[in-house]
């Protein structure tokens, strides 16, 4: 099996600069080793782990968490059990049209509106709860704020850090320390993870795109360590951990209801997000990798697939910074954020559900009640108002006696 993958994917032609060799690329001692494509096995082995440690993060650290920083969750009214209502959710639609609800209403002796009413209670019980989310958030936020702090620090004192042309001088024959190995490793498993789980995590606006970025950010990690980008690898994984710290904390608030706060965090991860993706990503990392790196090598398959890669992520960059500009706009105009910064915003669904839960089934003479209690009250205002203007209007007579 080894032998079919190094003839026909791990073609030398393929991953590395003409004239260079896998032999070439072997461990050597007290100079940390070399990158091997065999290395990323590990990674599957290691997301399961990831998995397994956030189940029980979840659990032990982030609910209680949520509890003590005030996070609700929304009382819904569960959808009665009716089979022939449930099939038609799980294999047909969740909204159902006006001639499927006379249909179904017919199925099982129901007026319409119970039907829409069922459904619509029924949708509100898939909805993840806040607790959900923030935990999910939680997780999110630990680990990038673990992995940015471990990488800054294994970085700083590196030559690349500070000038990029550094990350080509000796490629593609530069061995990788132990700690950059692990920051490569937990970092492409990590994102594992979140692709293997994404499919109970909470389905977002920008599902897609999520899903995109994802696949993109795994083949780019997987590839620049086979192909020995490890240096400028390190530095687009640094840039992108700094603005989702922030991002990730102010979810994690913004459950919470903390909207002071979550207004302070969204300005500085909105100013955090356009300096390193939209200046510090094209103007360092991409500008380095597409324009310097042809000073060292001739170009090759690597270095058009590698460039591709990271275009794809700057196109998902402009995509999320035009939806962070668009709060901004808001944010300065409205007065307030609506909804969660970048992408927390749910699949959509009818907007009017929540408010509908408690009255969708109320009788007709319930709601008479209401709206003679309701024009009751609007006419002692109306009472009390003209009692009181008559008041002043007495106030301001000269008195005769």
């Amino acid at each position: 099996m080894e032998a079919l993958l190094n003839e026909w994917l791990w073609r030398e032609e393929f991953w590395i600069p003409p004239g260079n060799h896998w032999k070439d690329m072997e461990m050597k001692e007290g100079e940390g080793h070399f990158p091997l494509p065999r290395h990323l096995i590990y990674t599957l082995p290691l997301a399961l782990i990831f998995i397994a440690i956030r189940y029980i993060f979840e659990r032990v650290i982030a609910i209680p968490l949520s509890k003590v920083l005030g996070v609700k969750d929304r009382i819904r009214i569960r959808a009665a059990s009716i089979p022939k209502l449930e099939a038609f959710y799980k294999q047909h639609s969740q909204q159902p049209s006006q001639s499927e609800v006379v249909g179904l209403g017919k199925q099982c002796g129901l007026s319409q509106r119970k039907i829409q009413t069922w459904f619509r209670h029924r949708r509100n019980q898939d909805r993840p709860s806040s607790t959900k989310k923030f935990c999910e958030a939680s997780w999110r936020f630990v680990f990038y704020l673990t992995s940015f702090t471990a990488g800054l620090g294994s970085l700083i004192d590196t030559p690349w850090f500070w000038d990029q042309s550094e990350c080509w001088r000796g490629y593609p024959k530069q061995p990788v320390s132990e700690a950059h190995y692990w920051y490569y490793m937990l970092e492409m498993s990590f994102y594992l993870s979140l692709l293997l789980s994404i499919s109970v995590d909470v389905k977002r606006k920008d599902f897609k795109e999520q899903v995109v970025h994802h696949i993109a950010t795994i083949i780019l990690i997987g590839f620049s360590y086979i192909a020995n980008y490890v240096r400028v690898g390190t530095l687009v994984m640094l840039v992108h951990d700094s603005a989702d710290i922030i991002l990730e904390v102010g979810k994690m608030l913004h459950y919470a209801l903390w909207a002071k706060t979550c207004d302070v965090l969204f300005v500085l991860f909105a100013l955090v997000f356009l300096v390193t993706r939209l200046y510090v990503f094209p103007s360092r990392i991409i500008h380095t990798t597409l324009i310097v790196s042809m000073q060292f090598y001739e170009p090759f398959f690597g270095y058009y697939f590698f460039n591709a890669l990271l275009f794809v992520l700057q196109l998902l960059h402009i995509y999320w910074a035009y939806l962070i500009l668009r709060m901004v706009y808001r944010f300065a105009f409205v007065g307030k954020i609506e909804g969660d910064v970048r992408s927390d915003e749910e699949s959509p669904v009818d907007d009017n559900e929540e408010e509908e839960e408690d009255g969708g089934e109320c009788s007709w003479e319930q709601r008479k009640d209401a709206i003679n209690s309701r024009l009751a009250s609007l006419a002692n205002n109306c009472v009390l108002n003209n009692l009181t203007n008559q008041t002043n209007r007495n106030s301001r007579l000269p008195k005769t006696r």
